[in-house]
């Protein structure tokens, strides 16, 4: 997919949402500040496995999020359990927190992850991630049974939720 969306965060600033393979240089740019940021967090990088293609069209999405030209955050989802996708990898660098990116990430994943047919969505975050937890709670999610490596880990935090048609309404603006 060569499209990208853009959006507008609530600072006004201009927010370019762009599909890439997992293993694309900017992909694996975002995707080694996550680790980055679970290193400060819990000592340790996300140990969960992950097949890059399981990010691609139509089973799965990587989308980087760009600002100004700037890599500023990512968000994917993948298929899991059939019939529903698993969100991973949101991360917003810490130059744009706080201008709502996370929010517009999270909308335009569930949007497509609908779009593409799921009706239901789960992640995984940790404890130690207040504003993560928070953020999920604001936009519906609510806990679930355990799944992966993370299960039985007393620090993980397991969140759901069913997506409406309301999802489906979040089309974006797609230019090239």
């Amino acid at each position: 997919m060569s499209t990208s969306a853009e959006r507008v965060l609530g600072d006004g600033a201009a927010v370019r949402l762009r599909p890439v393979p997992y293993d694309d240089p900017l992909a694996q740019t975002l995707v080694e500040a996550v680790q980055q940021e679970y290193v400060t967090r819990y000592g340790g990088r996300d140990s969960a496995v992950v097949d890059p293609a399981e990010f691609s069209p139509p089973d799965g999405l990587f989308l980087a999020a760009e600002v100004d030209g700037v890599a500023a955050g990512c968000g994917a989802w993948r298929v899991y359990p059939p019939g529903g996708v698993e969100i991973k990898r949101v991360y917003v660098a810490p130059g744009f927190r706080r201008r709502g990116l996370a929010q517009v990430l999270m909308a335009e994943l569930e949007s497509t992850a609908a779009r593409a047919g799921h009706r239901s969505v789960v992640l995984n975050t940790g404890r130690k991630q207040l504003e993560a937890v928070a953020l999920y709670a604001q936009l519906g999610y609510r806990p679930v049974p355990g799944y992966g490596v993370y299960a039985c880990s007393p620090d993980a935090v397991f969140l759901g939720k069913e997506l409406s048609a309301a999802a489906d309404e979040g089309e974006a603006t797609w230019v090239s």
